[in-house]
């Protein structure tokens, strides 16, 4: 009962706060921004050769306002949104009209939701692997040669990095494909050859994600198993006889760990990040490039339904963190 009262009401009372106010958050600022949709419609109609005498142009006005979900005032506006999100509805696409938000999103998410679990769990059971040795071992060449590597690679932006990869391996020895997450004209489908020329494309962004968050996980963990291994049980476990087998796994790398269980969660924010940007150096038909264009667009409803999903998945991500973090780590149990 204590815990449920101190524990878990509290997170989740934060859990729905968090996911509120940043929905809230993102209905708000699209509409800030100088786009118009409704007038780039226009303008791209005019651009095509339409002429529109002013009385059809006021109709068409109307008619697209009223299609976007733009009518009243903004308050009408958000209460309209509310009830179209809570029946899992987006609405339609800006510029991709007639296309319904849910299905541009569903067609992207695979893409995204592959390269980034997958580089996730890579950079981050790699990096605490291999920086908690190099934190042990912290005298040993093959520790600082790793850090040197990694105080280098970590203050790359990734849009530097994934250009380097792409002109490196695609460009000059063309080893892998310069754009896109399939051949054209490929069929999706469970069979080997389809599934080898997805991982073909999708190697160079997927090392470029992995390289840089391993080299971020990596500095973090050995710093943190530094200062484990410094503490007086540590010293005491050494003085007593245990093994340094022992020492290292069950005592040093096992609480060391604990703070980067929480950052695991905190690292799925990357689509705003690392994984747009990868995404739009390598035009992969993920996310992260949909949301590009969306911006550039002003689509007001696909921009929100990609931010809402991503507010939703890392708020949850980091619930469940939080609601295993006890088994984890004893001491939570008893607080």
């Amino acid at each position: 009962m204590t815990f449920i009262k101190r524990y878990l009401i509290p997170r989740l009372i934060s859990y729905f706060l968090v996911i509120w106010l940043g929905i809230t958050v993102v209905f708000l600022i699209p509409r800030l921004t100088p786009n118009d949709p409704v007038m780039q419609m226009i303008g791209q109609m005019r651009a095509r050769g339409a002429t529109l005498e002013p009385g059809a142009m006021d109709g068409i006005i109307e008619d697209l306002t009223q299609m976007y979900g733009l009518e009243g005032s903004w308050l009408d506006q958000y209460w309209d949104f509310w009830g179209r999100l809570l029946q899992g509805d987006f609405g339609v696409s800006f510029f991709q009209f007639p296309a319904r938000v849910n299905d541009l999103i569903a067609n992207a998410a695979p893409w995204t939701l592959g390269l980034l679990l997958t580089t996730t769990a890579i950079s981050w059971i790699l990096g605490n692997l291999i920086g908690g040795l190099a934190g042990y071992y912290t005298r040993r060449t093959w520790s600082r040669v790793l850090d040197a590597v990694a105080m280098v690679i970590r203050p790359l932006p990734y849009y530097i990095f994934a250009f380097a990869l792409l002109l490196l391996f695609a460009y000059v020895v063309r080893w892998f494909p310069l754009t896109g997450g399939a051949s054209l004209g490929a069929v999706p489908s469970f069979t080997w050859q389809y599934i080898k020329d997805v991982l073909w494309h999708s190697f160079l962004p997927a090392l470029s994600l992995s390289v840089l968050g391993g080299a971020v996980v990596f500095q973090t963990m050995k710093l943190l198993v530094q200062n484990v291994n410094a503490e007086s049980f540590v010293q005491y476990a050494k003085l007593g006889g245990v093994t340094e087998d022992r020492i290292v796994s069950r005592y040093i790398i096992r609480n060391a760990v604990l703070p980067q269980i929480t950052g695991l969660a905190l690292s799925l924010g990357q689509i705003f990040s690392g994984a747009l940007i990868t995404e739009i150096v390598f035009s992969y038909p993920g996310l992260g490039t949909l949301l590009f264009r969306a911006i550039v667009n002003g689509d007001y409803n696909l921009i929100m339904g990609i931010t809402i999903l991503s507010i939703v998945g890392i708020t949850t991500a980091i619930l469940v963190v939080d609601l295993t973090y006890p088994l984890f780590d004893p001491r939570v149990r008893y607080t």
